[in-house]
């Protein structure tokens, strides 16, 4: 233990979670690789010889940056806010307020393990779609940093909605319809350069979009929007909803009563 941060029990409630979503692996990792899969099989399928985006890059090659970050993003997502909604209705929560565990040590062990979960998901969409898709690596530091911090802000918002949330159909109407139409609207898919003005105006609202164009540059060293510009919006974002996560924490927002 050092004098800000308790590492070992953040450790523990670290290795906890991770404990929770490895023993149903299949669901929690294997369901979304599968998933991803199918998304490019389809969308490859039809739309390879009609759509182009970006010169000498073909539309699978194009879709498998979008496909790997939204796993990431959603995986993240539904690790945190599970746990919280999970812990909240069976009552168990208590025992973790109960713990010496500063609100900092509790986030870091929270998101750390949506972190790990996001990741391990995207990487193995990764792993599959290059059995089928020749796959160039430009830039790895900026591969890296987007899917480190678009799994952190997607962690830190899991917390959000779970300590929000007091039944599993509010979280999930969170998720249905909040994450899933951000996700789906934030170029994974299609360029933003190919939509209307209004839409592509409306597009650079979605902070989803930029964790999207941001870690494809890292694939391809093209992207809509400066990639320096993108990150620095994305670790904003995650800054932002750190603290906010942070405080809900200590106020013992909907935890404590």
């Amino acid at each position: 233990m050092n004098d800000f941060i308790n590492t070992r029990a953040v450790y523990t409630l670290f290795h906890k979670e991770m404990l929770r979503f490895y023993k149903v692996a299949l669901q929690t990792v294997g369901a979304p690789i599968m998933t991803s899969l199918l998304f490019l099989l389809v969308f490859a399928h039809v739309l390879e010889e009609q759509v182009k985006v970006y010169d000498g890059i073909s539309y699978s090659a194009f879709l498998v940056p979008g496909l790997m970050m939204m796993s990431v993003i959603q995986n993240a997502f539904a690790n945190s806010s599970s746990s919280l909604i999970q812990s909240k209705v069976t009552g168990n929560i208590v025992f973790v307020l109960l713990t010496p565990l500063s609100h900092l040590e509790m986030y870091l062990a929270f998101v750390g393990a949506a972190i790990v979960r996001g990741l391990l998901v995207g990487l193995g969409v990764g792993i599959v779609a290059i059995i089928f898709i020749d796959l160039p690596v430009a830039h790895p530091f900026y591969l890296l940093a987007f899917a480190f911090l678009g799994s952190a802000v997607l962690g830190s918002l899991g917390m959000v909605a779970g300590i929000w949330a007091d039944k599993f159909d509010q979280l999930a109407g969170f998720q249905n319809f909040v994450i899933m139409p951000l996700s789906f609207l934030s170029g994974v898919f299609y360029s933003i350069k190919s939509l209307p003005a209004f839409w592509q105006t409306l597009s650079h609202f979605n902070p989803f979009f930029y964790m999207i164009d941001g870690f494809r540059y890292g694939f391809f060293g093209v992207s809509d929007v400066s990639p320096g510009v993108s990150l620095m919006i994305v670790l904003a974002a995650w800054l932002s909803l750190a603290a906010f996560t942070i405080a809900l924490l200590a106020r013992g927002y909907k935890l404590r009563s």
